[in-house]
């Protein structure tokens, strides 16, 4: 099942035209990643320093984004409420991608837009691919659709 992340938007999110800025809406989404993250019980504070080490290998590892795409069907306005449907899924053993479906809180089953991310798990000295940690393996099976 997906995570669902609830977000009022802000003045801050918008752009001269009074909607959400594209850069914006992808913070947004990275919001939503991060408290999906923490809902499987990442510890925050060390999975985005640059040191995070593997609690059960000490191996450093690092997972940064290496692709992002937004497209938009409808403008989303401050002071109205949405939600940003997460669903990750796994495309190789050091890979992920994650969808976003952002729609008003009202009416859920009408997107206003998607997004995707995709992640690379490296070892940040050698920058080669490494597997995934076991706190990302578990994150991924809460937030996967099965």
């Amino acid at each position: 099942m997906g995570f669902v992340y609830s977000r009022t938007i802000r003045f801050q999110d918008t752009d001269a035209a009074g909607v959400v800025y594209f850069a914006a809406a992808l913070a947004i989404c990275h919001e939503a990643y991060e408290a999906s993250l923490a809902a499987a019980g990442v510890d925050l504070g060390s999975f985005f320093s640059r040191c995070f080490r593997d609690p059960s290998s000490e191996q450093a590892i690092a997972v940064p984004i290496v692709h992002a795409e937004i497209d938009f069907w409808q403008p989303m306005i401050c002071g109205e409420p949405y939600q940003i449907e997460l669903t990750p899924t796994r495309l190789a053993a050091s890979q992920f991608q994650i969808r976003y479906r952002l729609s008003r809180r009202d009416q859920p089953h009408r997107p206003c837009s998607q997004a995707a991310t995709m992640h690379v798990c490296i070892d940040p000295e050698q920058r080669t691919r490494v597997s995934l940690p076991p706190c990302l393996e578990h994150w991924l099976e809460m937030h996967s659709k099965s």
